[in-house]
């Protein structure tokens, strides 16, 4: 049996596939299966999806979608569904918390809630043995007209998985992106990782590879292609010292190669940061979100001080690293003094680049209950807008044009940061 994976691109292309299929692809593969994979551009229409359809010849088409994704996929997944009798499943962020919004549209057959591997292999053997039909009930698969499924213990050890099939994700130039764990330990309002756990009911949604299994992985692509960089996509590499010390060890010795993380402020010391740098890091992203610490408290349930933050920037900064800060504005409960607070600490940390996002509600996080509780956001997720520059939201306290113009004023911050860098012709 065979899945064809599509990608779908929203504003613009991602750098990078979604992780999702290429776990799912490695790990049917080793049980006999097929997979392949589709990028659907910006300039794509459905007749191109159809085109790829017809070369491949899959025996079920697969999405991994966030909720960004969500509205572009209704595009393509209703004219496949008009063009050929194939069935459709979506897997990811989007349709793991909100599987009832997948299912109660015409053209997906199947939703896939949580992690894939084995329940979309399962579905692939019941294919096979039954002429491509379903027959049998799947846990974390949820069938178009049945029953929600019982949900199956997340996979308890990630050293056992087969390595993410490489194919499947389009990198390039030589960097290899890899991820060590599942799950994330805190619970900030904002993020879907931290509320996985909900779906599963557990405490233990956490884990993570061992070190040797990490290096095993990059010895295997250093051997099969060329590695100039590692992007590790943890949402928080830095959360267990032991590990980490063990890991930056072993890199040094094993591997060398430069690479970038996500930290998190109050997860980092100075010795930390200088264990990184002498493994080989060159880059830690830092998720600030917000200069109002009033904010960080009261919304998105982040309760350390801006002083953590001028800490880990200074460190990571005297090690001879980049450091990198995102921020959201148009958070709930948010005011245009918050906003101003937030620029006035980006001058204090002065990164060396920083994103900025308008605050985006995600199903499954506190923050998309609050917002539909308190009639800030439409319950139709198909109309959210996917335009970075626009707020989904009507708040009492915060137009959509203010932050509009605040998001405005954060590209030209950060313009005036490359124009210093890089010289005054710099232009993006």
């Amino acid at each position: 049996m065979k899945i064809l994976f599509l990608e779908i691109d929203t504003e613009t292309s991602w750098f990078l596939s979604s992780i999702g299929p290429a776990a799912i692809g490695s790990y049917i593969r080793s049980r006999g299966h097929q997979a392949a994979f589709f990028r659907l551009a910006i300039k794509d229409s459905p007749q191109d999806a159809l085109l790829e359809i017809e070369r491949q010849k899959p025996d079920l088409i697969g999405f991994s979608l966030t909720t960004r994704q969500w509205p572009r996929a209704q595009e393509f997944a209703f004219a496949i569904s008009k063009s050929h009798n194939i069935p459709i499943i979506a897997g990811g962020p989007h349709p793991s918390f909100s599987p009832e919004s997948i299912l109660q549209s015409e053209s997906f057959d199947y939703v896939c809630i949580g992690e894939g591997e084995e329940p979309v292999a399962e579905l692939l053997d019941d294919f096979a043995e039954n002429q491509g039909r379903n027959k049998k009930e799947i846990a974390n698969i949820w069938k178009k007209g049945a029953a929600k499924p019982t949900m199956r213990p997340p996979i308890t050890s990630l050293d056992r998985l087969p390595f993410l099939a490489r194919d499947l994700l389009e990198e390039q130039n030589g960097v290899a992106h890899v991820l060590t764990q599942r799950g994330c330990p805190f619970r900030c309002t904002y993020c879907a990782a931290g509320s996985m756990s909900n779906i599963y009911k557990t405490n233990q949604y956490l884990r993570r590879r061992s070190a040797e299994n990490v290096l095993e992985e990059l010895q295997q692509i250093k051997e099969s292609s060329p590695l100039s960089y590692v992007v590790f996509l943890d949402d928080t590499f830095t959360i267990n010292k032991k590990w980490l010390k063990k890991f930056c060890n072993l890199y040094e010795k094993e591997i060398g190669t430069g690479f970038s993380i996500n930290g998190r402020a109050d997860t980092v010391t100075a010795q930390i940061i200088e264990d990184l740098q002498r493994a080989g890091c060159k880059h830690i992203i830092y998720g600030v979100e917000s200069g109002s610490e009033r904010i960080r408290r009261e919304v998105l349930n982040r309760s350390f001080a801006n002083e953590d933050f001028i800490n880990a920037f200074e460190w990571t900064k005297e090690a001879g690293m980049m450091a990198t800060a995102n921020y959201m504005i148009g958070l709930p409960g948010e005011t245009a003094e918050d906003i101003e607070q937030t620029l006035a600490l980006n001058q204090q940390l002065e990164p060396d680049d920083f994103a900025h996002f308008v605050f985006y509600p995600y199903p499954g996080t506190p923050l998309f209950d609050l917002c539909i509780d308190k009639k800030y956001l439409a319950e139709d997720g198909a109309a959210y807008p996917t335009k970075d520059d626009e707020s989904t939201l009507d708040m009492p306290d915060l137009s959509k044009q203010t932050i509009t113009d605040y998001y405005g004023r954060f590209v030209q911050e950060r313009i005036k940061t490359y124009k210093l860098r890089y010289g005054p012709d710099f232009s993006f």
